[in-house]
């Protein structure tokens, strides 16, 4: 370019201006096409614009800002690569090989195929001088505890339990735990689990002899999932929302609390599993740019039986990372953003808004024993199943793009089995398709320019229970259709035309289709209901439930053969 980039100048766009255009490009569809309800109940806006965010935050953005970056020790996190093991020999063996590779906090689940002996206890008890770790138990009995038997008292780490842990003279040790990770497997949206972070801290505050103390051992876990700038907010979030319930304890001075993070469980799948590796990095950049100041990033096989390579893979997300993407060479990446402020904004007063609801109605314990923190992780549950089954949300390799060639793994990983997974419905679903092993296949009528694209739909339809549906070919006439399903073995078939196609051609094919025979049609019709009364089974179509569709499917064909 002949004239020097920093004489340039750019036009400033407004909103207005901006919001003339996307109509245009619309097409006719409305504006608020272009809003999104997320399950958090906040309305995702297309644009956000720095007039926008003044106009909602005012002078509260600087206090926001700077809360988010005075809360913090680093601008970094620490790499805590979790340590997997069927014998006490590979234990040890594969913790000095993480920590030779970059791993810098000693991370331990006690739930090991293995008993932890004194032996085996008295040499992790080594490292605990040198490194810090994050373990988590089962309750204040859990063998692996007896490691402090031998520790230095200057250990430094945390402990993730059900109820906190009583560890005498251990100053550095954190052991009071908001841990919301479970709440996160049983459902939990982004301002859920920041509210029961909440309610939990104030349970816990409210019994330790003093608030000083219990901040001295308090810190956060937090399970990242895969949307990407919800998790950057809601990690953002959780700090404003401490300085605020410090505040309402009386304390004026910033109390930096840790984040422990890890990659999400519930979003990972048996099936493509390599995908689970492209969530994991996802989820762990995120969990970077938020603020987190410990992650642990789950192998893409961990919900079998996690491998060497596996594990050095998940570990090299971090590494990367951290030594690769300079992204955490920077203090609070995501301060500024106008969208990721409004955002945080907004996840800030809703969980502060649930969070005294709860404590109005008794505290934490109070809102768990009378079913009220059930029945929110339930709704909330359900609603995000029905967006996998729906579509709505994406679970590549699962409920979109599905292999029909992948197996379903015969390992269990027990750590994870309970958590209520989005890939679970669809991995159950296969597994009963897998065995059954139906006859689909879909009559392709007209042209391949008609048919195909409701054929290719249909085809990804049933690959996500593990069929491939075969097809008819191109069929050209209606006596030809009507001697083909006559003909077929499928035991259930869809009909691939264009709306005018198989409006002439669904009557006919009632008048010969055999008994043991479904027969379903591509896309939505308005006759469809006379249809069924003269034997159409139902439909195939966009945004419909994916998993009550085939299960229906499944035991209509059962009951008929």
């Amino acid at each position: 370019m002949s004239k020097n980039m920093k004489d340039i100048q750019f036009d400033t766009v407004t909103y207005d201006s901006w919001k003339e255009q996307a109509i245009k490009a619309l097409k006719g569809k409305p504006f608020e096409s272009l809003f999104t309800k997320i399950s958090e109940g906040i309305t995702l806006e297309p644009l956000y614009t720095k007039e926008m965010l003044f106009e909602k935050l005012g002078e509260q953005l600087d206090k926001q800002v700077s809360t988010i970056r005075s809360l913090r020790e680093d601008t970094t996190f620490k790499i805590a690569q979790q340590t997997y093991a069927t014998s006490s020999e590979q234990f040890l063996a594969s913790i000095k090989d993480s920590l030779s590779r970059g791993n810098e906090v000693i991370t331990i689940d006690s739930r090991m195929s293995f008993d932890w002996d004194e032996t085996t206890l008295r040499e992790l008890a080594q490292y605990f001088t040198e490194y810090s770790f994050k373990i988590t138990v089962q309750n204040e009995q859990d063998p692996l505890l007896r490691v402090f038997e031998f520790a230095s008292k200057d250990s430094k780490g945390c402990i993730i339990s059900p109820v906190p842990i009583t560890l005498a003279n251990f100053d550095q040790v954190r052991t009071i735990c908001a841990n919301t990770i479970h709440y996160h497997n049983e459902g939990a949206n982004a301002v859920q689990e920041l509210a029961l972070a909440l309610a939990l801290a104030a349970k816990y505050a409210d019994e330790a002899d003093c608030f000083d103390t219990f901040v001295k051992k308090f810190f956060v876990t937090f399970a990242v999932d895969t949307q990407f700038f919800i998790e950057i907010a809601k990690i953002r979030a959780f700090r404003v929302l401490w300085k605020a319930f410090t505040s309402a304890y009386g304390v004026t001075d910033d109390v930096i609390v840790p984040i422990v993070a890890e990659t999400s469980i519930r979003s990972n799948s048996k099936l493509d599993v390599y995908v689970n590796l492209l969530r994991s990095g996802n989820e762990a950049l995120s969990a970077a740019i938020g603020g987190a100041d410990y992650f642990t990033v789950h192998p893409h096989d961990v919900l079998t039986s996690p491998t060497e390579q596996s594990v050095r893979i998940a570990r090299n997300v971090s590494l990367v990372l951290k030594e690769e993407t300079h992204v955490l060479r920077v203090t609070d990446p995501a301060g500024g953003s106008y969208f990721i402020e409004s955002l945080t904004a907004d996840f800030v007063n809703e969980a502060w808004a649930l969070f005294l609801t709860i404590q109005d109605q008794g505290g934490f314990d109070t809102f768990e024993q009378n079913g009220q923190l059930k029945a929110m992780l339930t709704a909330s549950y359900e609603a995000r199943i029905t967006e996998v089954a729906t579509r709505k949300t994406s679970l590549i390799g699962t409920n979109i793009y599905a292999n029909p060639e992948d197996e379903l793994p015969t390992v269990e990983n027990e750590i994870y089995a309970t958590v209520k997974r989005l890939a679970l419905p669809f991995e159950q679903l296969r597994e009963q398709y897998v065995t059954a092993q139906p006859k689909i296949a879909i009559l392709t009528y007209g042209a391949l320019k008609d048919f195909k694209p409701r054929a290719d739909f249909v085809s990804g339809f049933v690959n996500t229970v593990g069929i491939v549906a075969t097809q008819s070919g191109a069929i050209e006439s209606i006596e030809e259709a009507k001697k083909w399903l006559a003909e077929t073995d499928a035991q259930y078939v869809v009909l691939a035309a264009t709306n005018e196609a198989t409006a002439e051609l669904v009557p006919a094919l009632l008048t010969v289709k055999p008994a043991h025979v479904l027969l379903d049609v591509a896309g939505k019709f308005t006759q469809q209901e006379d249809w069924i009364t003269s034997g159409l089974n139902g439909a195939v179509y966009a945004g419909q439930n994916i998993i009550d569709k085939l299960q229906a499917v499944l035991q209509s064909i059962k009951e008929v053969h």
